[in-house]
């Protein structure tokens, strides 16, 4: 039985993944708010975003699912020995991956489905010394002429893997059109787009997903499919375990930022007066300060108290995770003046209206009005701060890797894996595969999140709610 290890973050997103469920419930209660996210519901583009955030969520959480394993018993050991446990944490996703090239690294560079080197090596061949590309360790392993074996294996494990792909979509759609007729709902409208929810979009992007991870999964079995770095990592496996950095980066910084955000704005909004005037001082001084200096010193002190208590670390898993966790407490507390200036101007509004003076009239306290009458009229601004600064912390973190400053070295980010890239783009033959990996992840990511978020915002905001014309015309049949 392994050793389980709770991390700091794994603990933070587990807690918002309740978090999350409990606002799930909240709102299936509430007529009001489920009238508001059906919007967001009936969003082509937000729905398939959505799916798309699903897969990088798994792999998130598959990530944050750490333990040690148990090594087996040491020769002649005592029957009561205690157990002893590998130093290295692993997670479930490295498990899951541990029998494929992904996890077998390679002494150098390898080209994306290249069965050799990507840099000559000098060999011993038929005792001659030679400079050669050697083959790879664990890429193309099964292929005894690569050079006439290797596309053709390709090409063959691409189909099987399409194939697998598609009939998973297949069974996803039926299993769909089943329930979807249970409710009253005919394939024929399904597949014309005639329905409230944008189910041929959402049918449409999971079978796109489907094949896209039957081919990856086929060719990843035997292949480093995009390629490994100058370690010899694959390069796959680096952005898969960057997902839960972003996705750390991103969630945990938000939440972060939301205490002093939400107090000071509806704080200054509502008492005014001397309240008002430190609070704007303390955040205008904030924001005059650069951002990235800022930061910088507060995660050099950080790394500072860091290097001077190792002892407080038993794995250095647990020391590059508590670099992580502080590194979001940081931006966070740093970065909450732009919805503390949203809070503080609705509050000034909020605080004027009928029945705020009336709770005052009948002596209800500050605090008791800030809670019960402004703070649940705010929410919505929160919640478009929220999803909107997810995927903006998401390449904020990548800056911060690119200048030093961010995730530990030994933790794998997409910042990290463009700051390694930087002067690999610069070598005569120039390897771009590490880039383009990292630029594809965060692609898909931040572009999904952007498109959930402008949904999100439309929905809950009055003032910005934009609707497609056919899909607008649809809503109004709508009850």
């Amino acid at each position: 039985m392994p050793q389980l290890v709770f991390l700091w973050t794994d603990v933070a997103l587990f807690l918002m993944v309740l978090a999350v469920l409990g606002y799930v419930w909240r709102v299936r209660r509430s007529p009001a708010m489920r009238a508001t996210w059906r919007r967001v519901w009936h969003d082509a583009p937000a729905m398939s975003s959505a799916l798309i955030l699903v897969c990088f969520v798994t792999v998130g959480l598959l990530d944050s699912m750490h333990y040690r394993p148990l090594l087996p018993p040491a020769p002649n050991a005592a029957p009561d020995a205690p157990k002893a446990y590998a130093p290295a944490v692993k997670s479930v996703l490295d498990g899951l991956l541990e029998n494929t090239p992904l996890m077998k690294p390679e002494r150098n560079y390898s080209m994306p489905l290249a069965t050799h080197q990507f840099l000559k090596e000098s060999m011993i061949v038929d005792g001659q010394p030679v400079r050669d590309f050697p083959r790879l360790r664990a890429g193309g392993v099964h292929l005894k002429d690569p050079a006439t074996e290797r596309w053709p294996d390709v090409r063959q494990r691409a189909g099987t893997g399409l194939a697998a792909g598609a009939a998973v979509a297949l069974a996803g759609w039926l299993l769909a059109l089943a329930l979807l007729r249970r409710r009253g709902v005919t394939p024929g409208a399904v597949l014309r787009g005639h329905t409230d929810a944008p189910w041929r979009a959402m049918g449409i992007t999971f079978t796109a997903l489907c094949l896209v991870i039957g081919v990856v999964a086929a060719l990843g079995s035997v292949y480093h499919v995009f390629g490994t770095d100058r370690i010899g990592n694959d390069v796959l496996w680096q952005s898969l375990k960057s997902v839960r950095t972003a996705l750390v980066i991103g969630s945990l910084t938000t939440i972060a930022m939301l205490p002093p955000a939400i107090l000071f704005g509806l704080a200054a909004g509502y008492f005014k007066g001397r309240v008002d005037d430190v609070i704007q001082y303390i955040y205008t001084t904030l924001t005059s300060i650069p951002g990235v200096l800022l930061v910088a010193a507060c995660a050099l002190m950080m790394q500072v108290y860091i290097d001077n208590h190792s002892e407080l670390f038993d794995t250095s898993a647990a020391r590059a995770d508590l670099r992580l966790f502080l590194l979001c407490m940081i931006l966070g507390l740093t970065g909450w003046s732009a919805l503390c200036r949203l809070l503080r101007a609705e509050a000034l509004k909020l605080r004027e209206l009928e029945y705020v003076q009336a709770a005052r009239a009948f002596g209800v306290s500050h605090w008791r009005i800030i809670l019960r009458h402004l703070l649940p009229n705010v929410m919505h601004i929160v919640l478009i701060t929220v999803v909107l600064e997810f995927s903006g912390l998401v390449l904020y973190e990548a800056v911060l890797s690119y200048l030093g400053i961010g995730v530990d070295p030994g933790m794998n980010s997409f910042g990290s894996m463009i700051d390694s890239a930087r002067l690999e783009m610069s070598r005569e033959p120039m390897i771009w595969w590490n880039l383009m990996t990292a630029f594809l992840f965060m692609l898909a990511l931040v572009l999904s999140a952007n498109l959930f978020a402008d949904a999100v915002r439309d929905a809950f905001d009055p003032r910005s709610r934009r609707y497609k014309p056919a899909r607008a015309a649809l809503q109004r049949t709508l009850p």
